[in-house]
Order: C-alpha cells, then structure tokens, then sequence
C-alpha cells in the first residue's frame, strides 16, 4: 500500500470522518482550509479510487465515494510496511514496544493475549 500525499490525506481524513459516502461536491466543500477547483477534488477522488484507497458507486450523474478500509487499517498496513523494512523485525519491535505508553502496552498485551486464545 502506498502513502497519501496532503492532499489525499486531507481527503481521506473528510471520508473517514463520515458515515456515508460523499459526492466530489460535497467533499470539496468540507475542505476547508484550500479553495480547491471542483476538477481537482474529483481528479484526487479519481486517483484515490485507482489506487484502492476508496470505492465509488453512481448516484444520479454523480459518484459517491466511500472509504476502501478503515483509517485503522490503514495505519496497520502503513506499520506492517514499515517494520518490512527493517533487517531486523524482533529489535524494530522491541524497540517499539519501549516507546509505547503503559496505556498502549495494555491494549498490546491484550490484542496478543486474545490472539492466543483463539
């Protein structure tokens, strides 16, 4: 999975943030910190879609786009990617598991102990 660009980012930020799926319009509009062209909101719409980020599906002459994955799964991907690119994953991770907070290693010793129970 690739990264996001700002202004993909930006984009995808709008969709995860709603519960249904968003004309080109409509997300223009909730872009409120650019004064973006319509042609390039739907260019990134378009682009995002290509690249798997985002489902579409038509409404009138219109199309509704909606997020592909979640922004956790998103996120897990980007670490999954991230940790392949070390030699090492077993000091990538333990490394990472030092810099957490007690809260976050609570909620990893969790999900691992939940793992194993299944």
């Amino acid at each position: 999975m690739k990264g996001l660009g700002e202004l993909e980012r930006s984009i995808m930020d709008i969709l995860w943030a709603h519960n249904a799926p968003l004309t080109a319009r409509e997300v223009g509009r909730l872009i409120a910190d650019r004064d973006l062209a319509p042609t390039t909101v739907m260019t990134v719409l378009d682009r995002l879609t290509r690249k798997g980020f985002l489902n579409r599906t038509r409404d009138g002459r219109a199309w509704r786009y909606k997020p592909g994955e979640s922004r956790d799964a998103y996120v897990a991907e980007l670490m999954l990617e991230a940790l392949d690119m070390t030699g090492d994953r077993s000091a990538a991770l333990t490394r990472f598991a030092q810099t957490v907070s007690g809260s976050e290693a609570e909620i990893l010793r969790k999900a691992l102990t939940e793992l194993e129970e299944e």
